[in-house]
């Protein structure tokens, strides 16, 4: 995750090969800060962590696409080293450092991509089986995103949000490179306050191979009646690159397409200069960037699409499985620590290791942790994760959440019996750390959602 929210481990489809090559600058002492130091000291952590010797030690991952696996020995030979196995997480390839993955066909055409061991961990604690309703509350840039995807194959709904509309704009572009874009929706939004609930296909209307009343195929949920109106008498439109409806009058969506208008690029050109005149303005209102044909968006109208949830709709209608993969201060990502010595450490300081700073991010973390876990159905499971070491941002938010959620309760994930990670320090937790797991620091909280 870059600033506004991930874990620095994963790569996305704008890094270049000279992103490539920074990541070799690992390989040497970093001058740490004396407010980074100190920020270590009160938070328990030890600065050793940092040095040069563990960051040698810390190789870098790949996930294989699905169906790649005949040609590991082609992809080998061209990125001039072995693919070998991580024992415990399948899918997922271990490469020395300077191992250049940018500028490979493998790369280029969606066989590989970027990924930390400890990253796919946190989708996998997840259990998402085909089928299910998925939320991924804080989706850039991307990387877990396209794991949820593979795992669902086409199948249930795939829902990605984030705050920052360039970097959700990176995970489409992400998710059409790899070809995993059919079952996924994407919205700019605010987690702390998203509320759409997932499109679930209602009874009586067009199944999954009718033909819609323009003549194409229709995947998922397809129709809806428009007040009191015949789906077979409304005129279908399509949607352009923001997802808004090309004639306002008529409000069905129908197969997503990136063409826009002149009505639709006159209103991002307006949209673009009141975001420069204030730059403190928030979404109002969700703004859907993309859907794929088996997102369950195709053949809605808009007012079914942006219906909002309550609480107490969410127990029967909410998702199956929430992503929480929180914002947070990076300290656990030695490579993103490594970049401030390019950026200059006085950024470090202003960035993250303001105390306003910190104190905001344990509050919107809660915020997205409350959010995240509203918009679940009874049943379901969530998966809070951050890449932060410390225990404020971690067990703290967990446990300040569980102590006013009465019906949520901290579940062991079954898949880390092999995990080379250690337990935190509340029971059912575990934590990735650059020593012990040779990936990047992550911390793990699987939290199921029971009858209120």
């Amino acid at each position: 995750m870059e600033i506004m929210g991930g874990d620095g481990s994963e790569d996305s489809p704008l890094h270049s090969e000279e992103t490539d090559e920074q990541a070799e600058s690992a390989n040497t002492e970093l001058p740490l800060p004396a407010a980074f130091l100190d920020f270590l000291k009160t938070n328990g952590i030890d600065p050793s962590i940092y040095s040069a010797a563990t960051a040698k030690n810390i190789p870098r991952y790949v996930r294989l696409k699905p169906g790649a696996e005949s040609e590991i020995c082609e992809i080998e030979n061209e990125i001039g080293f072995k693919l070998k196995p991580v024992p415990w997480l399948s899918g997922f390839f271990s490469i020395p450092q300077q191992a250049k993955i940018a500028s490979s066909e493998a790369y280029r055409e969606g066989k590989i991509y970027g990924m930390d061991a400890a990253s796919g961990a946190a989708v996998l604690a997840l259990d998402v089986s085909p089928g299910e309703h998925v939320l991924d509350l804080c989706a850039a840039p991307g990387a877990k995103l396209c794991m949820l995807a593979e795992i669902l194959r086409r199948s249930g709904t795939l829902a990605g949000i984030d705050i920052s509309k360039h970097r959700l704009a990176a995970c489409r572009t992400m998710l059409q490179k790899y070809g995993l874009e059919d079952c996924c929706r994407l919205f700019v939004a605010d987690g702390t306050s998203f509320c759409l609930l997932p499109q679930r296909k209602p009874v009586g209307l067009l199944g999954s191979n009718e033909q819609d009343i323009t003549g194409k195929y229709l995947y998922s949920i397809q129709a809806t009646v428009i007040n009191g109106s015949n789906p077979a008498n409304i005129q279908a439109i399509s949607c352009g690159e923001f997802g808004s409806p090309q004639d306002e009058s008529i409000d069905i969506y129908r197969e997503w397409t990136s063409k826009r208008t002149w009505r639709e690029r006159r209103d991002s050109r307006k949209g673009k200069s009141l975001n420069n005149s204030n730059k403190s303005l928030e979404h109002k209102e969700p703004e859907l960037i993309f859907y794929g044909k088996c997102s369950g968006i195709v053949g809605l109208g808009r007012s079914v699409v942006f219906q909002t949830g309550d609480g107490i709709k969410a127990l029967k209608k909410g998702y199956d499985k929430v992503l929480v993969d929180a914002e947070c201060t990076h300290d656990g990502s030695i490579k993103h620590v490594c970049k401030f010595e390019q950026w200059g450490w006085d950024t470090l300081e202003r960035r993250l290791l303001d105390a306003e700073r910190i104190t905001s991010i344990t509050c919107l973390q809660l915020q997205l942790l409350n959010n995240g876990f509203r918009l679940l159905k009874t049943g379901g499971t969530l998966v809070y994760s951050t890449c932060s070491l410390t225990t404020a941002q971690n067990e703290g938010v967990v446990e300040r959440f569980l102590a006013v959620t009465p019906n949520a309760e901290l579940q062991q994930i079954e898949a880390a019996k092999d995990w080379p990670c250690r337990s935190g320090s509340i029971q059912y937790t575990l934590r990735f750390d650059p020593v012990t797991s040779k990936t990047s620091g992550l911390f793990i909280a699987k939290i199921a959602k029971l009858e209120p």
